[in-house]
């Protein structure tokens, strides 16, 4: 599939005639900084925190969050995390819902990032922290595309930016709540993502993403449970069926309709109902199911949107998303 994609200047997947965020010092649209407002309770706001490597997408999803509601403060530097919680503390409704940007080119950006975070939760500040991943030649391929050095570059190769950024930020992505690899979205796509995770239904409800791939593609990296599907015969090799894919009801009788499909879809339905209130006790938000077969075209598709029927009877949050539909 073809995607478009640029470095974090501009957004790592352009769109370059958007209006501009506010920064830091700015006060709300429509808001003057001086009119006084009713402080809210820290639990009354919904704060999320954006973080990830240069050219990974983290404009993108800024401008995501943009269009669901939220309040984007932009190259954010760490230090006044709990500055900017307190003000949208202060400024009531129309900053309820708030994102900060963290960028390295702040310079006052480190890999003290989980201890600022920590601050907040300890001030009773409910706190979200998104991380923005792609893989290296991905990452150098947008790079190269606007013909732009790395902000930790310097005088090395781009390699040894990213690699020097990876290794930062290392700490930060192991502590997100939520993990988006871009390195298969297209602007678009991303957009999508985000917004399907925080445009909807209350926030501190556990989302379930039901994640089809193929294995020839590579496994997705941000996937809390990894199932595979290639048990089952492929419909590739149906000539009728070839052409569709696993959302078609043929194909999706054809997979469901063989022998153990239906046992396997139970019991992945059953092993996430199982898991989810112990994942929501932890103060886990999102859960990403990865369902995997060669192209990620007939079996896991056809699993996938099975799956998510089956979660929301159960009355959870779920949603399929497909990867490689489409890429062959």
């Amino acid at each position: 599939m073809e995607r478009e994609a640029t470095p974090e200047d501009t957004g790592a997947l352009p769109e370059d005639t958007q209006e501009p965020r506010t920064d830091a010092a700015a006060a709300p649209a429509g808001q003057p900084a001086e009119q006084p407002a009713e402080a809210r309770q820290p639990e009354d706001l919904e704060l999320v925190v954006v973080t990830g490597l240069s050219g990974g997408g983290r404009s993108t999803v800024a401008r995501a969050l943009e269009n669901v509601g939220f309040y984007v403060v932009d190259n954010l530097p760490q230090a006044l995390l709990l500055d900017m919680a307190e003000l949208a503390s202060r400024a009531g409704h129309a900053v309820r819902r708030t994102a900060m940007v963290l960028d390295v080119r702040s310079r006052a950006f480190s890999s003290d990032l989980v201890g600022a975070i920590r601050q907040l939760s300890d001030r009773g500040y409910p706190v979200q922290v998104v991380f923005v991943d792609a893989d290296d030649d991905e990452l150098i391929r947008r790079f190269e595309s606007v013909r732009r050095a790395h902000p930790l570059q310097g005088k090395g190769r781009l390699a040894d930016g990213i690699a020097a950024e990876r290794k930062l930020l290392q700490e930060a992505r192991e502590a997100a709540d939520v993990v988006i690899d871009t390195t298969h979205l297209n602007v678009n796509q991303l957009r999508a993502r985000v917004e399907e995770l925080f445009g909807e239904e209350d926030a501190r409800r556990l989302r379930v993403t039901v994640l089809t791939f193929g294995y020839k593609y590579g496994l997705p990296p941000d996937a809390d449970f990894v199932l595979d599907a290639r048990f089952l015969p492929n419909p590739h090799w149906v000539p009728h069926l070839r052409p569709h894919t696993g959302r078609d009801p043929e194909v999706s009788a054809y997979v469901l309709g063989q022998r153990g499909a239906r046992t396997f879809v139970e019991t992945c339905v059953r092993l996430v109902n199982a898991t989810a209130p112990g994942f929501e006790r932890e103060g886990k938000r999102y859960l990403t199911v990865a369902i995997g077969c060669t192209g990620g075209k007939h079996r896991s598709v056809a699993i996938a949107e099975e799956m998510v029927r089956r979660l929301r009877q159960l009355r959870l949050g779920a949603y399929a998303y497909h990867r490689d539909l489409g890429r062959e």
